[in-house]
């Protein structure tokens, strides 16, 4: 009987130092002036005092994962921008502090060593970091043959950034009535909801990946996978733009619109946000044909067309919209806060 080997256990270390190989060219296209090199390390080191001059700073961190979008990226054999999405729920949830990303890090989990996955799922998440303006200073993959089936994987990262303490975004401690909820557009289904998203349109529908529509001009791998929007950009233009006059930040992820603005509110303040002020990308209307989903569900699970929330007071809603629409990113004034419980309700204007 022949000795043991970690091959046959599953894990090839050949390979595995292929996928290696391949990886610190994605993060030198990261590089920002804090990171230090380090080859060879097993962490990643990055200089503070090189992201601007602080009094007192304050570090924000953010963790996340893609969710089962990453199983409509296998479905589709496309895996090159998962990775963007990693990036975004992470760095958008520290954004809603007023950070500014600095580094990030990953974790990626296989059922068997493939080189040429991991390549493309490290390539998306420097896509993303490039995107942010956050380096991508180091991470892990892991081969679990026992844990996840061959051509499964997962994948989880997360975001430091950092913020002088005295400009720290606290919704609940800022926000009162008379301010203005102005909404940043979202790119389309960004990376909540893919339960329900699969259940509807492949389960209850039987629609092929490659299946093409006229009315979206795209497949449905272009639809689903289309990446989360990173609001780093938007976000700065806006801080410099609206100053101490932006109150709250609110990522919309899954939970809506009324859950996540709800987090953000103080004791008796309320949030009314009209359904009607904003145009919903089609992606959320086909879905809703297409599974037969009920409208206070999809508003329940999904976006509906609103990636960000920024609460500020009405002298600068304005100067907020102008600044998105800089970046390119659509913005709209979709509703105000009043005196009430501390919750967010919809107020439909149009119907």
């Amino acid at each position: 009987m022949t000795s043991s080997t970690y091959r046959e256990a599953g894990v090839d270390l050949e390979l595995y130092q292929q996928a290696m190989q391949r990886l610190p060219q994605f993060l030198r296209q990261t590089h920002t002036p804090g990171v230090m090199e380090l080859d060879g390390g097993f962490a990643g080191l990055f200089r503070l005092n090189e992201a601007g001059p602080f009094t007192d700073p304050v570090l924000v961190s953010g963790t996340d994962g893609v969710g089962t979008k990453l199983k409509v990226a296998v479905r589709a054999g496309r895996c090159d921008s998962v990775g963007i999405d990693l990036v975004a729920m992470c760095v958008n949830d520290c954004l809603c502090l007023g950070a500014q990303p600095l580094f990030f890090l990953d974790y990626i989990a296989l059922g068997k060593d493939d080189p040429q996955l991991i390549t493309e799922l490290v390539s998306g998440v420097s896509s993303g970091c490039r995107q942010a303006g956050a380096a991508l200073i180091g991470g892990e993959t892991a081969i679990m043959p026992d844990v996840y089936a061959d051509g499964e994987f997962d994948m989880a990262g997360f975001c430091v950034g950092v913020v002088e303490r005295s400009d720290v975004i606290y919704g609940t401690q800022r926000i009162e009535p008379g301010d203005v909820l102005i909404g940043l557009a979202s790119s389309g289904l960004h990376s909540n909801g893919y339960s329900l998203v699969r259940r509807a349109v492949f389960e209850r529908s039987g629609l092929a990946i490659d299946h093409h529509f006229a009315a979206l001009d795209a497949t449905v791998a272009d639809t689903l996978l289309e990446p989360t929007r990173i609001y780093a950009n938007e976000i700065a233009h806006i801080l410099e733009a609206g100053g101490s006059g932006i109150h709250g930040i609110a990522h919309i992820t899954g939970g809506g619109l009324q859950d996540n603005v709800g987090r953000i509110l103080p004791d008796r303040c309320q949030a009314v946000i009209d359904r009607a002020s904003w145009t919903q990308p089609p992606v959320f209307a086909w879905l809703m044909a297409t599974g037969d989903i009920d409208r206070d569900e999809m508003y329940r699970v999904f976006n509906m067309g609103i990636g960000m929330v920024v609460v500020c007071t009405g002298d600068i809603a304005g100067a907020v919209s102008t600044a998105a629409a800089r970046t390119g990113c659509q913005a709209w004034h979709i509703g105000q806060v009043t005196s009430g419980p501390s919750r967010a309700v919809f107020s439909d204007t149009r119907e």
